[in-house]
C-alpha cells in the first residue's frame, strides 16, 4: 500500500510511504521524524512502518487556512484519533480542551484520494494507524461478531467508517496513545509492543464503536469540560473523596450525567476511578516512599489497615506486605 500526502503551499511530498501489504510478523521497523516551520505551517511528525503497518503522530498548527491533500494506494484499515483546541482556550487556561475535543472511529479506505480544510489558529494533535487488509485479519478474526457489518462493507470494496459519527476518546484510549508515542524500547522489544498496543487499542474503540451510541448524547458541549474538571478535582482528593452527590453539585452537572457521562468518557466508574487513584498511589508510597503499610493506608484514605490489605490485594493480586520485600 502506497500513503502520501501533502500540505498545500510547500512543494512536493510531506511524506511518501510504500509498505508492504502482507502482514509480516517479524518485519523490522522503520521510523522517520521531521519538523516544519515554514510561513503560516508549524509542524512535528514522527512515523513508524513494517510489513502491513503504518502508524503516524503529529502536531501541527497553522495560522492560515489551507488543505491537506492525501492518497491511499491499496486497502487498507485505518484508525484515527484527533485532538485539537482552539489558540483562545489556551489563553483561558483550558489545559484539558485538547483531550475534550477528542474524536476517533476505524475507517476501511480503499484507493482514493481526499482533500481536507485545516483551520487557522488551532493546535490539533492527530494519531493514525493504518493497516492493511491482511494485517487487520491477523490481528481480528474476519468471521468475528465483533465487525460483521464492517467487514461485509470491507468485502463488498465499499468505504466505510465502523459508525457514522465519531465518539469520543477515552482516558483508556489516550493512555495507550502515550504509551505508544512515548515508548523506549527499541528493535524487536518496540515491534512486540507497537503491535500489543494497537491490538489493545483496536479492543476499546471496538467496545465503544459496537454500542448503540446512545450514551454519547449524554455528553455535550460544556459537559466535556466539567466532567475533566470532576476528574481533576478527585486526582486532588482521593484520599477523602466527596459523594457522587457532592460531586455533581461542585462541577454543576447532574448527578446521572456524572455517573453517566463519567463511565462513557474515561471508560471507568467514578467508584473504580477513586480505587485506582488511591491503588497506584500506595503502591508508590511503598515501593518509592518506603512508607509502613499503616502509613500508606491512612494516606490514601482507609480507617483500618485491614480493609486496605483487601482492596490492594483485589486490585494487584498480592498483598501489600510483599511490595515492601
Amino acid at each position: 500500500m502506497l500513503i502520501k500526502s501533502r500540505i498545500e503551499g510547500l512543494a512536493g511530498w510531506l511524506f511518501e510511504e510504500n509498505v508492504p501489504d502482507a502482514y509480516v510478523p517479524n518485519y523490522s521497523l522503520s521510523e522517520k521524524t521531521f519538523a516544519i516551520r515554514e510561513g503560516a505551517i508549524s509542524m512535528e511528525n514522527k512515523q513508524l512502518t513494517s510489513g502491513g503497518l503504518f502508524f503516524m503522530h503529529t502536531e501541527m498548527r497553522f495560522d492560515a487556512p489551507t488543505s491537506v491533500y492525501t492518497e491511499v494506494c491499496g486497502e487498507t484499515v485505518s484508525s484515527q484519533f484527533i485532538f485539537y483546541k482552539k489558540a483562545a482556550e489556551q489563553l483561558k487556561g483550558k489545559s484539558n480542551a485538547l483531550y475534550g475535543r477528542s474524536r476517533h472511529n476505524i475507517r476501511y479506505i480503499p484507493t482514493t484520494c481526499n482533500e481536507h480544510e485545516v483551520k487557522e489558529g488551532i493546535d490539533y494533535m492527530y494519531f493514525l494507524i493504518v493497516l492493511s487488509k491482511d494485517y487487520y485479519f491477523n490481528l481480528i478474526d474476519r468471521h468475528s461478531i465483533l465487525h460483521e457489518d464492517f467487514v461485509r462493507e470491507i468485502e463488498q470494496g465499499n468505504y466505510t467508517s465502523f459508525t457514522s459519527e465519531d465518539f469520543f476518546v477515552t482516558l483508556e484510549m489516550r493512555r495507550v496513545i502515550d504509551d505508544m508515542i512515548h515508548c523506549r524500547q527499541t528493535g524487536e522489544l518496540k515491534r512486540m509492543h507497537t503491535e500489543a498496543r494497537i491490538l489493545e487499542l483496536l479492543m476499546y474503540q471496538l467496545e465503544q464503536l459496537g454500542g448503540n451510541g446512545q450514551e454519547q448524547e449524554l455528553i455535550k458541549g460544556d459537559d466535556i469540560l466539567k466532567l475533566e474538571e470532576a476528574r481533576d478535582y478527585l486526582k486532588t482528593r482521593f484520599a477523602a473523596p466527596p459523594t457522587q452527590k457532592d460531586l455533581s453539585r461542585q462541577i454543576g452537572l447532574n448527578e446521572f450525567k456524572l455517573r453517566r457521562g463519567f463511565k462513557e468518557y474515561f471508560g471507568i466508574t467514578v467508584y473504580d476511578y477513586i480505587t485506582r487513584l488511591r491503588m497506584e498511589n500506595a503502591r508508590k508510597l511503598l515501593l518509592e516512599e518506603g512508607l509502613s503499610i499503616s502509613e500508606v493506608s491512612a494516606t490514601v484514605g482507609f480507617s483500618h489497615q485491614n480493609n486496605f490489605s483487601i482492596a490492594f490485594k483485589k486490585y494487584f493480586g498480592l498483598p501489600p506486605s510483599e511490595f515492601k520485600g
